[in-house]
């Protein structure tokens, strides 16, 4: 593991609770060099996720346990690579849910905060209802699973929308050929979705009008968004989830 700072909040919360207390001290910085004496790559992904689901009340608010603990793990992982430089937010897309479902979540890792969770659109040819077809091919019109990172701002033929670099090959890594990015639209708010009249996307994460600004502004630069289905295909070949996590796959 390289020498990268983890979210100090999930050593304060274990110490609190567990054994690990007597090992460690948590003072202003916890490095992965200290943590690694106390967990592995996998226990600590899953120490922090359950931390987050159970502070947050993210089941409540109907996150899927498995797509969080399966971003968790890939934060640490890429965190640890030094990809991501926006490290306060991570973005989930939970398309195990329906698409009339509030189904986007912008955590706050560092301050243990569900800042927003809203609609989030899937591809056209991915699904009605529900997400079940996924491809990273041009003009498929299909969204595409896996992990994200955040590149610039521009002002396009959507309005103001948000780069996307896809991470994983097979998956997501045409993102940026086939122009998905986060972007806001009037197709998809809270009264279409009481109607049952989400619009889809041609494969972007497009979410309502009125929290694009809001959502991009925070999320720019850096940060990581996770696209999940448990689709057993992605389970079983991301190379960023079975990296740390295999024996959970």
């Amino acid at each position: 593991m390289k020498n990268k700072l983890f979210p100090v909040f999930i050593i304060v919360s274990l110490a609190l609770t567990s054994s690990f207390s007597a090992k460690a001290r948590v003072t202003n910085e916890i490095t992965a060099s200290t943590l690694s004496s106390i967990f592995t790559p996998a226990t600590l992904s899953e120490a922090l996720s359950e931390v987050l689901y159970e502070t947050l009340n993210l089941e409540e608010v109907g996150l899927n346990r498995n797509a969080l603990d399966y971003a968790i793990a890939g934060y640490e992982n890429l965190l640890n690579q030094g990809l991501i430089t926006n490290t306060q937010y991570l973005s989930i897309v939970d398309f195990s849910q329906p698409l009339n479902s509030k189904r986007f979540y912008l955590l706050d890792v560092e301050n243990q905060e569900l800042v927003l969770q809203t609609y989030v659109m899937h591809g056209k040819n991915s699904g009605n209802e529900i997400a079940e077809h996924f491809s990273n091919k041009i003009n498929s019109l299909q969204s595409s699973l896996g992990f994200y990172i955040t590149k610039y701002t521009y002002t396009g033929s959507r309005g103001y929308s948000l780069r996307l670099a896809g991470l994983e090959n097979n998956f997501n890594s045409n993102a940026e050929a086939r122009g998905v990015v986060v972007h806001g639209s009037n197709f998809i708010n809270e009264e279409r979705a009481t109607k049952g009249k989400i619009e889809r996307s041609q494969g972007c994460p497009a979410i309502p009008q009125a929290e694009n600004k809001k959502v991009i502004k925070l999320i720019k630069d850096g940060s990581l968004v996770f696209i999940y289905h448990p689709s057993k295909e992605y389970l079983q070949k991301s190379a960023i989830l079975n990296a740390i996590v295999p024996e959970i796959i």
